[in-house]
C-alpha cells in the first residue's frame, strides 16, 4: 500500500468517527462484564456502558444479554484500537427530545413526571429530556403541597423550548384549564335549577363562598348556607372541604350559578305560629345585638328580635348589651309572628314582674319618700324610688317663693331629699314628686279671695313703658298690661301713674304655679258703666256718660270710706 492510499484510508476512517462522535447510534451488546455492557458501534470501535443506565423508569434492574441491540449516545472515539466513550442516558435524552420536538410542533401533550424542586418552580423528566416548570403553571390556583403530584405521570404543555440551551418550559395549568373548559361546557349544557351536586369548597369571602361543580363555579351566599344566623361563611366552611349543594338559581346567558345547602334541610319556618304563638314563652340564645336590640335564637334557623323597648320594664335609653350578652340564654315571650316576612317579635321583660305595678300599690299620690339624687337636668331632679325607677321633681316644684333655677342650683347629685309623690303614670312610666309640697304653700291664704272677676285694690311697685307691675293683697305679684290702663285710648298712658300708688283693677287670670295675677283697669271701668247705666240711666236723662260714670265712681269711693271707717 502505496502512501497516498495509506492516508486516504485513514482519512476516511476518521471521517466516518467524526459522523458518529455526538450522535445516537444501534450498538450490539458483545459482552456483559461485571457491572457494565460492552457494545460494538461498528467502525471496529468498542464502548462500555454501566448496566445501571439500563434500568427501566421504575428503578428495576437492566434486563440485557449479549445480542441485544440498544441504541447509545457516542461521545467520542479515543485511540487508536477505536475504543468509544458511550452513555445509554444521553440517547434516551436525545431520543425524547426528537419525540417532544415534534410534539412541540403539532401542539400535542406529552406525558412526564415532576421529581425535584427548584427556585421558582419544579423538574419534570419526559424519558431522560428535563424540563422546568413554574411554580405559576403547575396548578389552576397556588399550590401549597406538591408532593401529591409528584413522582406520578401526568400530561403537560409545552411552551417553548431551546434545543441549543437545553430548555423547555411546560405547563400543567394549561392542560387543567382545557380540560376544565371541556368539563365545563359539558356541564352546563347538563346543569338545570333544583339539580343536586357535590362540590369543593374552592374560595371564602365576606359575602359567601366560591364552590367548583367539577369545571364551573357556583356561588354559595352565606344567607343559603344555613337556615340559622352565619355571621360568616368561615364560621362553617373551609376551602378544599367537599359539600352538597343544589342549584337554585340558574342563568344560561351569563352562566351564573346560585347554589344553597339550607335548601336541602326543612324549612323551619314552617307551621312557625303552630309552634311559637302569641303570648308563649321560650328559651333562647342571643346571637347578636345591635343598637336598636337583640336576636334571639329558638332554635337552629329561627331567631326574634327583642327589641330595646321590650327589653327591660325600667332601664330605658341604655344600649342592649349593657343588658344581655351575646350567647346568653334569656327567657322570652313572643309578641308577634309574621311567617311571610320570616319575623318574630319577642319581649324580655314581659317574663320578669312589672315594677309599675308595686310602684301604684306602694307608692299612691300623695306619699312622702326619701331618696337619692341619681341625676340632675337643667329642668329638675331625679330622685331614686325602686330599683332602677326614679320619680322626676321639676325645678317648678322645689320651693314655694325662691326662683325655680336658683332653688335647682341648691342640690347635688348624691343628696338625700325628702319628696312627696305628685302624680304615677304607669303608661308613660312617670312619677312626678314635688319637695314644696311637703309644706304647705305660705301665700295660699293670701290667694283665697283673688279669683278671676274679683275686684282688688292693688298697690303699684313698678311703671314700665309695657304696663304696671303690681301687688295685690301686698304679697301677690300682678301685671297691668298699658293696653288695659283705660278704656279711653288717650288714658292708656304708664306715666299717668306713680310707684305706691293705689288702684282698684279686676282679676282676668290668676296662674297658680307661676303665683301671678294678671289685672285689668279698663274691665273695672267697665263693669262701673254698666252699673251706672243700670242705676242712674233712667232717672238723670239728659246727663252724660261722664256724669253717670263720675257720679258711680264717686258712689263706689264713698262705700270704700265707709267701710274703711267702720273698720277703724
Amino acid at each position: 500500500m502505496t502512501e497516498e492510499s495509506f492516508a486516504a484510508l485513514l482519512e476516511e476512517s476518521l471521517g466516518a468517527r467524526d459522523q458518529i462522535e455526538r450522535t445516537v447510534v444501534k450498538g450490539t451488546v458483545i459482552a456483559i462484564e461485571h457491572d457494565a455492557a460492552v457494545i460494538d458501534v461498528g467502525m471496529k470501535a468498542e464502548g462500555r456502558v454501566a448496566l445501571k443506565e439500563f434500568a427501566t423508569e421504575s428503578g428495576q434492574p437492566a434486563n440485557i444479554k449479549t445480542g441485544d441491540i440498544v441504541e447509545v449516545y457516542v461521545e467520542r472515539i479515543e485511540g487508536k484500537d477505536g475504543e468509544a466513550v458511550l452513555s445509554r442516558d444521553k440517547a434516551k435524552r436525545e431520543e425524547a427530545w426528537r419525540q417532544l420536538e415534534v410534539q412541540f410542533q403539532n401542539n400535542e401533550r406529552v406525558n412526564g413526571i415532576i421529581f425535584g424542586r427548584v427556585k421558582g418552580g419544579f423538574t419534570v423528566d419526559f424519558n431522560g429530556a428535563v424540563a422546568f416548570l413554574p411554580g405559576s403553571q403547575a396548578d389552576i390556583r397556588p399550590v401549597r403541597d406538591i408532593t401529591p403530584l409528584m413522582h406520578t405521570p401526568q400530561p403537560f404543555q409545552i411552551l417553548k423550548m431551546d434545543r441549543s440551551r437545553g430548555n423547555i418550559v411546560v405547563s400543567r395549568r394549561a392542560v387543567l384549564e382545557e380540560t376544565r373548559a371541556e368539563q365545563r361546557a359539558e356541564l352546563i349544557t347538563n346543569l338545570r335549577e333544583g339539580q343536586i351536586l357535590d362540590g369543593v369548597i374552592k374560595n371564602i369571602t365576606d359575602y359567601g363562598a366560591f364552590v367548583d361543580l367539577g369545571g364551573v363555579d357556583g356561588l354559595l351566599h352565606v344567607t343559603d348556607i344555613s337556615w340559622k344566623r352565619v355571621n360568616h361563611p368561615s364560621e362553617v366552611l373551609n376551602v378544599g372541604e367537599t359539600v352538597k349543594v343544589q342549584i337554585i338559581r340558574f342563568n344560561t346567558e351569563t352562566q351564573r350559578i346560585s347554589l344553597g345547602m339550607k335548601q336541602l334541610e326543612a324549612d323551619p319556618w314552617d307551621s312557625i305560629e303552630a309552634k311559637y304563638p302569641v303570648n308563649s314563652r321560650h328559651q333562647g340564645t342571643v346571637t347578636n345585638i345591635a343598637d336598636y336590640g337583640a336576636f334571639v335564637e329558638l332554635e337552629p334557623g329561627v331567631e326574634g328580635l327583642a327589641h330595646v323597648s321590650e327589653m327591660s320594664w325600667v332601664r330605658k335609653n341604655i344600649h342592649p348589651g349593657k343588658i344581655v350578652a351575646t350567647s346568653q340564654q334569656v327567657e322570652v315571650m313572643v309578641l308577634g309572628v309574621d311567617s311571610i316576612k320570616r319575623r318574630i317579635s319577642l319581649g324580655i321583660k314581659q317574663c320578669t314582674p312589672n315594677p309599675w305595678d308595686k310602684i301604684m300599690q306602694d307608692y299612691p299620690v300623695g306619699t312622702e319618700i326619701e331618696g337619692e339624687i341619681k341625676n340632675i337636668t337643667e329642668f329638675g331632679l331625679f330622685v331614686g324610688l325602686l330599683e332602677d325607677i326614679d320619680g322626676m321633681v321639676h325645678m317648678s316644684d322645689i320651693d314655694w317663693n325662691m326662683d325655680p333655677e336658683t332653688a335647682l342650683a341648691q342640690y347635688n347629685k348624691g343628696d338625700q331629699v325628702k319628696a312627696k309623690i305628685l302624680d304615677v303614670d304607669p303608661q308613660r312610666e312617670r312619677i312626678s314628686l314635688g319637695i314644696k309640697q311637703l309644706s304647705s304653700d305660705p301665700m295660699e291664704e293670701s290667694m283665697a279671695g283673688v279669683k278671676r272677676g274679683a275686684v282688688v285694690t292693688c298697690t303699684v311697685t313698678e311703671v314700665t313703658p309695657k304696663g304696671l307691675e303690681v301687688l295685690v293683697n301686698g304679697e301677690i305679684p300682678g301685671f297691668i298690661r298699658r293696653a288695659e290702663l283705660s278704656m279711653e285710648r288717650l288714658e292708656q298712658r304708664t306715666d299717668r301713674f306713680a310707684a305706691g300708688e293705689k288702684v282698684d283693677a279686676k282679676v282676668t287670670d290668676v296662674d297658680r304655679n307661676s303665683r301671678k295675677v294678671s289685672l285689668s283697669i279698663s274691665a273695672y271701668e267697665n263693669d262701673l258703666k254698666k252699673e251706672a247705666m243700670a242705676n242712674f240711666g233712667s232717672t238723670d236723662s239728659g246727663a252724660s256718660l261722664g256724669d253717670i260714670l263720675g257720679k258711680a265712681l264717686q258712689e263706689k269711693a264713698a262705700k270704700s270710706e265707709k267701710a274703711d271707717g267702720d273698720k277703724a
